[in-house]
């Protein structure tokens, strides 16, 4: 079947409309700029945000020069409740590692079971993505096929954004305070360095950047960044024997180094991998770029220490200084810091699903989130389902039937933590 544009709606949802007009947004993060925000895009996007905090009466927002937008609605409790905070986090960027901009978000309507055929190349089959057939009868929102579609994570902020408009027109709610905050640079992992995590008056969140309806995750990857440089030597190769020194030869010779079966395509659950998302070069230099990942904090430190030794070895195989690694940590499994404290806080979550129609699947991520590294400051945050499947690619998709059970998730942990304040607060003293 194709998709179709929006415009065949006779009457447009409110969060439907939100989050396409949210996608058309250029947010790409770049991991070749040093700035914060790593693209003027983002700056714009968080903008908008900051600006449609602002118009909901009686919500403070505020944005830092690092484009960090948080905002508090404050809670509408009796004085003899106690207002027990809590907060939603969002990623405002788009992955990198697609073609980004411009976003041509469309629809199916009703999706059959059959292949969807994107306009602008590549079909999106249940063959390839059986989990697809599970979603028969619901909309589904897709990209043209050009560009990725953008739900990681623009679905989590137009959900979170949402439920604040959802409290400001419905004052009868109760609820305590609920703080927001939207992030830049998350995907090239840098969402976190510049958090106003003092100014941001939850003590408990939740990132709302999953995927799969019901996914609701407390655990992910210990994560590192691995640059790998490798000189070579070129000379003519006619004359080459014994002279020539090819750097992609060595690069090749690196990467078998590596466990062949330990890489993302073959690896799911806890298993860790080594990959390599880019090979640039000629004969004279080469640069490898990976990511590596792992559960469990010893394995993780066993397989930074396996590329060092492949260094180690090619080097003395083809002269000191052919091959230098450089290890980068980007964030930590967060299970240590969440679950022993917040048993308590997941359990009303999961009630708040159930509430909502959605069964918990509590499962590690198979990534890592802002949350993972504001768990280690000290603001623990599992992680929440938005309801998108193929993230950072172009047979990216999200039901919307999904979205709607998120905002309703969202709205009844607002309404569970109110009820639960002084439970949740006894957790914190």
């Amino acid at each position: 079947m194709k998709p179709v544009s929006p415009d065949i709606l006779p009457e447009m949802p409110a969060l439907l409309g939100r989050f396409l007009r949210y996608v058309t947004y250029d947010t790409q993060s770049s991991e070749t700029s040093s700035e914060t925000p790593s693209t003027e895009g983002q700056r714009i996007f968080l903008r908008m945000l900051y600006d449609e905090l602002c118009a909901m009466p009686g919500v403070r927002a505020e944005m830092t020069p690092q484009a960090y937008v948080t905002a508090v609605l404050p809670g509408n409790l009796p004085p003899d409740m106690p207002d027990v905070p809590i907060g939603f986090i969002a990623h405002a960027d788009t992955s990198p590692e697609a073609p980004g901009y411009p976003v041509c978000p469309m629809l199916v309507p009703a999706y059959d079971g059959t292949d969807i055929e994107l306009p602008q190349g590549g079909v999106i089959s249940p063959a390839m993505f059986p989990e697809l057939l599970q979603q028969r009868g619901d909309m589904l929102v897709v990209s043209d096929g050009a560009t990725l579609l953008g739900a990681d994570d623009k679905a989590g902020v137009a959900e979170i954004m949402e439920l604040m408009q959802y409290l400001v027109l419905h004052p009868e709610v109760r609820h305590g305070s609920v703080w927001v905050a939207f992030t830049p640079d998350e995907e090239i992992g840098r969402g976190t360095d510049h958090f106003p995590l003092s100014a941001f008056g939850a003590e408990f969140a939740l990132t709302v950047d999953g995927g799969a309806l019901g996914e609701l995750q407390y655990e992910n990857f210990n994560a590192a960044a691995a640059n790998v440089k490798i000189a070579g030597r070129n000379i003519h190769p006619g004359s080459a024997k014994g002279k020539m020194l090819n750097a992609l030869t060595v690069a090749m010779a690196f990467d078998r180094r590596l466990p062949d079966g330990e890489r993302p395509e073959m690896t799911e659950g806890y298993e860790g991998f080594f990959h390599l998302k880019s090979l640039t070069g000629t004969v004279e230099h080469a640069e490898m770029d990976y990511i590596v990942r792992d559960h469990d904090r010893a394995h993780f430190e066993m397989r930074k220490q396996q590329m060092e030794q492949a260094a180690t070895d090619l080097n003395a195989l083809y002269g000191e200084g052919t091959v230098e690694v450089t290890l980068r940590d980007q964030y930590y499994n967060m299970k240590d810091r969440v679950l022993p404290q917040c048993a308590r806080q997941i359990a009303l979550v999961s009630e708040a699903m159930r509430q909502a129609g959605v069964q918990p699947d509590v499962r590690p991520i198979r990534g890592g989130t802002d949350g993972a590294m504001l768990s280690f400051k000290g603001l623990p945050c599992p992680n929440l389902f938005t309801g998108g499947h193929n993230f950072h690619g172009r047979y990216e998709y999200i039901p919307y039937g999904a979205m709607e059970k998120a905002c309703e998730v969202l709205r009844r942990t607002v309404q569970l933590w109110a009820g639960s304040a002084s439970q949740i607060d006894d957790t914190h003293a």
